[in-house]
């Protein structure tokens, strides 16, 4: 009987110590949201300006047009833009036509008979000068002041410029640290406050999104944005992190 005993005994601890080898004690996380935000100014401006020029005949509409490209071109350089920077786009050119609606009674009749006729008003032709460059100043400038050709009688119309900061990539890359470096900061002040609790090891890390506002501006999107209306831009970058808990 003794020795049935023992083995029972013997039996319910190995189990038991099996039991603890197979159900190793659960894993605490924490889950945390970092982000870090920067002041960029943009080094790359790109900027268009149109013109047209309208004529009954589509022969003379694109030699006005030529001319008037040709006056801008001029404009440009001697505002100091280098001539690889600018860059004449390809023409486009169309009959306008406008609709004449008239309404006749025709004899015999009482009802009106509305007719509808297109009438030629000449040909429209356009072309686009873009400018690309890193004198961001400069350009802005010309952009300013190309619609001093109105006076010349060139028909020119100045888009508004867009801003951009090129070594964007490199950027990324720097503020996605700074991000994974808040949000541990995070995890460590709430599991300080919360008693004895260290942070562990790095689990997960899932990078959301990343926009570029004009600066001061807090406007934020799924995709995420990226202004290119601003000179001066902000960008934030946005990090979700898990870590272990000890």
């Amino acid at each position: 009987m003794a020795l049935a005993i023992a083995l029972v005994w013997s039996t319910s601890i190995a189990a038991g110590t099996w039991r603890e080898v197979r159900s190793p004690r659960e894993k605490h996380t924490i889950r945390v949201t970092g982000s870090a935000k920067k002041r960029i100014v943009s080094d790359l401006i790109q900027w268009e300006a149109d013109i047209e020029a309208r004529a009954p005949d589509r022969t003379v509409a694109y030699k006005t047009l030529r001319e008037g490209r040709d006056k801008a071109v001029a404009f440009l350089l001697a505002q100091g833009i280098k001539p690889d920077e600018i860059q004449p786009q390809s023409t486009n050119s169309h009959e306008v036509f406008e609709k004449v609606i008239e309404e006749k009674i025709l004899p015999g009749t009482t009802v009106p008979v509305r007719t509808e006729t297109k009438v030629s008003k000449g040909f429209l032709t356009q072309e686009s000068i873009r400018v690309r460059s890193k004198d961001v100043a400069r350009v802005e400038k010309a952009s300013r002041e190309i619609t001093s050709l109105l006076e010349q009688g060139v028909s020119v119309y100045s888009e508004a410029p867009k801003y951009f900061y090129t070594p964007l990539g490199e950027l990324k890359v720097e503020m996605l640290a700074a991000a994974a470096k808040d949000a541990r900061v995070r995890a460590e002040n709430i599991l300080r406050s919360a008693g004895n609790a260290v942070i562990g090891k790095l689990i997960v890390a899932d990078m959301g999104i990343i926009n570029i506002n004009p600066a001061n501006a807090t406007d934020t999107s799924e995709e995420g944005n990226n202004d290119t209306t601003s000179f001066e831009k902000d960008i934030i970058t946005i990090l979700h992190v898990q870590f272990e808990v000890n």
